[in-house]
């Protein structure tokens, strides 16, 4: 008899590393930083465009730890990534660690 946990092929592995390879492709693309004011009742957004043909998931997925890690709400559009506030110098920081371009 067999045991019960036993697995024939386990490709998490495999899928593990193509997920780093496609994710270090796209962060050979350089990206464009800055902050606009009118559109939003004069309050100051940081706007992160540049983005490309990367798929939204993977968008959605860097806005989410970009506002955990500013400690600031922000959303997505068609221009690129909104954050509230000046946010310029965290986001390049971030950015950088991540090994986006700037």
């Amino acid at each position: 008899m067999r045991n019960k946990n036993w697995i024939e092929f386990n490709s998490n592995n495999i899928k593990n590393k193509d997920i780093e390879d496609q994710a270090c492709e796209s962060k050979l693309i350089k990206l464009k930083i800055h902050k606009e004011k009118k559109g939003k009742k004069g309050k100051t957004v940081t706007v992160i465009s540049g983005f490309g043909p990367e798929k939204t998931a993977k968008i959605v997925e860097l806005l989410k730890r970009l506002k955990v890690y500013c400690g600031t709400g922000g959303s997505l559009h068609q221009k690129g990534i909104q954050l509230q506030g000046d946010m310029q110098d965290k986001v390049k920081l971030f950015l950088s660690k991540e090994g986006y371009g700037i």
